[in-house]
This record gives structure tokens, C-alpha cells and sequence, in this order.
């Protein structure tokens, strides 16, 4: 492991439950960002997905200002804003309002994915938001525009002969952190060759985060962004007072992730109890049973252990949790304790093995 214990972040995809509507979602959700405020973890982010059952995060930029305004000094940003899907002028004004309204405490982290079915990306990217099925193609352009209109000056455009600054806010005071996210060695290419910090989303592949941070640190230039590489890595983590309880917990998301990658009908979240009532064949089982391997899960021993593997593996000093712990049937639809334990049994870990 490294000499100090590693910083510890969240990303949280707000989960719907089958017991929960939307409001109760976001509702855990905000709770969730207070507690993780309170246990000093150094960033909150929330994801973009759409058209799902199972997870109420569709507008990062939206979740990010209720975030920010529910607590009072933990970074608040995006795992990801999926560029593709918008025009990057209305992403830098997003952000870069957010930042004025919340200064020092706003991260825009990008990627690249649709976050979403054909169907639905389809909707987004033919709509009136000024994107297309091309928008792929110039993401390393989009991410220049954005940095650049977030910037104080901001950028001179050209149009039918007429040249005009064009900025996302008009008196910008600071920059939001701008991070690339990815999940293969593109956005880990990209984010060295532009000079700018690089996460690896370790939670949703699991494979090739080794090689694609070595890519990132190897071809790392320097730029006015940052003069260094500077990354970190996503987990899944479900932590309880006993292992056995853990890997109860751990079960709804396993099985969500298991009909995701397997073409499966999605639905909201199952609860403990009601995944526990899930018949698997034997192969699915190997598959969760794999699954579990790139995770966090146990009591506080055991995934300080693994998180500590982590750190030595990868070399990163900080980690970003992803809470993925499911409820018990009974539990306040408003709430999500499981999710909120997990996050202080990992951070009393770290804080004792700092001490020692």
C-alpha cells in the first residue's frame, strides 16, 4: 500500500429501489452526499443514465446543484456528463454557473458513452440540443470547446464573417476541474495527450485498469491544466458489520449488473430479500462469483484489505466508492442506511489504518 492511507470519494448513480419512486431515490441520494460530507470524503459525483428503471441520475448538472446546495465543503461533480449527447456550449454553462454559485467545489468529469439503450440516444442526440450520431467522432474537439469557453476569456468564434468572444458565464472568477473518465485506453490517450486528470471507471469494466493508467502516466503532457498526471480509479463497495451481511447486500446490484450485460429485461433495484428469491443457473453464479472479485465486499477488515490491494496495485491515492449495498425489505423508501454504512465503516477503516 501507499505510506498514507488513500483519500476516499463517491459516485453515486441515485438507484431506485422496487420499494422507492423517484423522489425517494433522490431523496437517499441527498442524504447520502450529507454523510459523505460529514466523513470527510473529498468528492461526490453522479453519473449519467437514461431511460433506466433502476437509476434516477439522467441530468448530472441538475443532481449536482442539489448536491452542492445539501452540503458544505465536499467536491461535487459528474461521472460523467456523456458529451456526445450534448451541445458543449450548454454543458460549459452549466458547469461553469454551478462553479460560480458553489467556487472551488465543482468537478466536471466527461466520458465519451451514450449512457443509455439506441432508442434513447437516438432521442437525445436528434433533438433540439445541437448534437448528432457525428458527435462521437469530434469528442477531442468538444472537450477543447468546453475548457475553453469555461475559461475567463473565453473563446473568439467566426460566423458568416463576424468574429465575437464567446464565454459560458460572463464574469468567471474560477474554473471547475474538468476530469476525463473512461473505461478503455481512448479517454486514457486523450486526457494525456490534453494534459488533464484521467479515471478510470475500474466499477463498470474491471478489466484493463492497469494498462490504461500505465498508457495515461506514460504519455502524460504537461499542460496549463496540470503539470502531472493525476488519476484515480472507480470500486463497487459494499461493507457491513459481517462479511455474510455484505455479500447480501451486494446481491440486487450483482444481479442488475448480471441482466445489463447479459440482454436481459431491466427493472428497478430488487431488494435483499427479494434477490435472495432469484433462481441462478450455474454459470450466472460463476459470473456474480467473478463479479464479486473486482469488488469491495466484506466487513470492515476484509474490504480494508481489499481496498488496501487496490491501492498498492494500482498505485492511485484516492479511490472513488461505489455504495452499492442494497436495502432490506421494511426500510424507509426515503433512505438508503445500507448504502450510508458502507460509506462509514470504509471510512473508519482508512481513518484507523492512517493512525497506525
Amino acid at each position: 500500500m501507499t505510506s498514507a492511507a488513500p483519500a476516499l470519494s463517491v459516485l453515486d448513480l441515485v438507484p431506485v429501489r422496487t420499494d422507492q419512486t423517484t423522489t425517494d431515490a433522490v431523496s437517499a441520494g441527498l442524504a447520502l452526499a450529507q454523510v459523505a460530507d460529514d466523513l470527510g470524503y473529498r468528492r461526490y459525483w453522479v453519473a449519467e443514465h437514461h431511460n433506466m428503471p433502476a437509476v434516477a441520475a439522467t441530468n448530472p448538472p441538475v443532481l449536482m446543484a442539489m448536491l452542492a446546495a445539501a452540503t458544505r465543503r465536499i467536491r461535487v461533480g459528474s461521472g460523467g456528463v456523456m458529451l456526445p449527447n450534448h451541445a458543449p456550449l450548454v454543458v460549459a454553462e452549466q458547469v461553469a454557473l454551478l462553479e460560480a454559485a458553489f467556487p472551488g467545489r465543482i468537478d466536471l468529469g466527461i466520458g465519451r458513452a451514450p449512457g443509455t439503450d439506441p432508442v434513447t440516444s437516438y432521442a437525445l442526440r436528434h433533438g433540439a440540443g445541437g448534437v448528432s450520431d457525428e458527435a462521437v467522432q469530434h469528442f477531442p474537439q468538444y472537450v477543447q470547446d468546453v475548457l475553453a469557453m469555461m475559461a475567463p476569456e473565453g473563446v473568439q468564434v467566426s460566423v458568416a464573417g463576424r468574429t465575437q468572444p464567446l464565454r459560458a458565464t460572463p464574469g468567471a472568477t474560477s474554473v471547475a476541474d474538468v476530469w476525463l473518465l473512461g473505461s478503455s485506453d481512448y479517454s486514457a490517450r486523450l486526457a494525456a495527450q490534453l494534459g488533464l486528470p484521467y479515471v478510470f471507471a475500474h466499477h463498470f469494466s474491471g478489466q484493463g485498469t492497469l494498462e490504461a493508467l500505465e498508457l495515461y502516466r506514460s504519455s502524460f503532457r504537461p499542460s496549463a491544466h496540470l503539470d502531472a498526471p493525476r488519476t484515480f480509479l472507480t470500486v463497487n463497495a459494499v461493507v457491513a458489520e459481517s462479511s455474510v451481511e455484505a455479500r447480501r447486500r451486494a446481491l440486487p446490484n450483482q444481479l442488475m449488473m448480471l441482466a445489463l450485460r447479459t440482454g436481459q429485461p431491466l427493472g428497478p433495484q430488487l431488494l435483499v430479500e427479494e434477490a435472495e428469491k432469484v433462481e441462478l443457473s450455474p454459470q450466472q453464479g460463476e459470473v456474480l462469483e467473478r463479479m464479486a472479485q473486482r469488488w469491495i465486499v466484506g466487513d470492515p477488515a476484509g474490504a480494508g484489505e481489499q481496498l488496501e490491494r487496490l491501492v498498492a496495485t494500482y498505485e492511485v491515492d484516492e479511490v472513488m466508492v461505489h455504495p452499492v449495498a442494497g436495502a432490506h425489505v421494511g426500510t424507509e423508501p426515503g433512505t438508503a442506511p445500507a448504502r450510508e454504512e458502507t460509506l462509514r465503516l470504509l471510512a473508519d477503516w482508512v481513518s484507523t489504518a492512517a493512525r497506525g
